[in-house]
């Protein structure tokens, strides 16, 4: 049997700093194949794609990964410790040997401990939280400070950084569901997660390669040193089919008429709007001519950048706080989104083993679907409307195959 390494990644989109977490996770684990686990078309911090999923996996497949499975929706678009939820759940599911993640600290023992430490401590952690929310904090920051209130230990390791943050979600789901999928974790290089700059260096964050696309009017040619060439040629196929890159601001007219024309009793019930935070978004949607004088009107220092944009995605998916809350419970699906070859003998072989139903038809589970079956058509909502067809149509088409030279 081939030893299986499971990642849990975004692509957006596929770069040179991903292609080192892969080459570096297989030395780590020994594995034979890479299962990644990828979000759909709308992401964890609440933001659309930069291009869509089928492009997204087919750069993965040319990169390095052997099968990609779909997290979705109400996981992808989700708080940390769901969102690793849902793909821990699924890389368990697909009978993942392990699961290597990045992160600043690189060992995986200080996550092992402070899981142990939070496991025996948790309802003075909770307690914490609970204050320095009340005290004006968002919950990541009242989440950081908690922890080091109570562990009174700055080295166990370091919860003000963001993928040591995920890192220890994917820990803690893997405990709490008593799976048997290994924890590994390798050291992020260079670029840091939220870095804006690209610089020289072949190795930049996924944030600074969105940010010069769309300041350098699209064009592909300033971040070509920072993305394999398979992913240039990826963009530009995208680019040339359908005219454009997705971010918040082509989202904007609708998010802006949904909120307008929702009464806020209404979407008081959308997922995640909490505290009155409706007849905000309803005044600020009313004068803000962008997303991005929108999201400045309404940041507080309670609300990160990244929760505000998930209840965006939220209300323009109108996603209740009941339909999220079930929906995200448990995995109920492998949904196949592409394989190379040697991931198609891997599905052969496990079929009869894998903990969930694999989905390979689309058109055969609509039901089961809906949410994601939805959100890509939403997704394709601001394009011209025969280029809206073809994304649309995409959704109950085969998965991606590719053999790999």
């Amino acid at each position: 049997m081939m030893n299986s390494l499971g990642i849990v990644v975004e692509y957006n989109p596929f770069h040179n700093g991903h292609s080192y977490h892969i080459q570096e996770s297989v030395k780590a684990t020994g594995a034979d194949l890479v299962v990644a686990v990828m979000s759909g078309n709308f992401l964890q911090r609440g933001e659309p794609a930069l291009v869509n999923k089928w492009t997204r996996t087919q750069m993965a497949l040319r990169a390095g990964v052997d099968i990609v499975f779909e997290l979705p929706y109400p996981f992808a678009a989700q708080q940390a410790d769901i969102f690793a939820k849902g793909a821990i759940g699924i890389l368990e599911a697909a009978r993942c040997n392990s699961v290597c993640f990045g992160s600043e600290v690189g060992k995986i023992d200080p996550f092992l401990e402070v899981q142990s430490f939070m496991k025996n401590h948790k309802a003075e952690y909770d307690t914490s939280v609970k204050e320095f929310s009340k005290a004006g904090y968002s919950y990541p920051r009242a989440s950081s400070l908690a922890f080091k209130k109570v562990s009174q230990d700055d080295e166990l390791l370091d919860l003000t950084k963001p993928n040591n943050i995920l890192g220890l979600q994917y820990v803690q789901a893997i405990v709490q569901g008593s799976y048997s999928i290994k924890p590994c974790t390798i050291q992020r290089i260079m670029a840091d997660y939220h870095s804006t700059e690209l610089g020289t260096h072949p190795i930049a964050s996924a944030t600074g390669i969105r940010k010069t696309l769309f300041e350098q009017s699209l064009s592909i040619d300033p971040i070509r040193n920072q993305v394999p060439a398979s992913t240039a040629e990826e963009l530009t196929r995208y680019f040339n089919q359908f005219k454009t890159f997705h971010n918040w601001e082509l989202y904007w007219p609708l998010l802006q008429y949904r909120i307008i024309s929702s009464p806020s009793v209404e979407l008081a019930k959308i997922y995640e709007v909490e505290e009155g935070l409706e007849n905000r978004f309803k005044a600020a949607a009313e004068t803000s001519v962008s997303f991005l004088e929108f999201m400045e009107t309404v940041k507080t220092k309670r609300y990160t950048w990244t929760r505000l944009q998930r209840v965006s995605l939220n209300i323009l998916m109108n996603r209740s706080k009941e339909i999220m809350s079930a929906e995200s419970i448990e995995p109920a699906y492998l949904r196949l989104l592409g394989a190379t070859g040697k991931g198609r003998q891997y599905l052969n072989q496990h079929k009869k083993k894998l903990g969930l139903p694999l989905i390979t038809k689309p058109s055969s589970f609509k039901p089961l679907l809906e949410t994601d079956i939805m959100a890509s058509k939403i997704y394709a909502l601001p394009l011209k409307p025969v280029l809206q067809g073809s994304l649309m149509k995409r959704e109950f088409q085969p998965p991606v195959f590719i053999e790999k030279p």
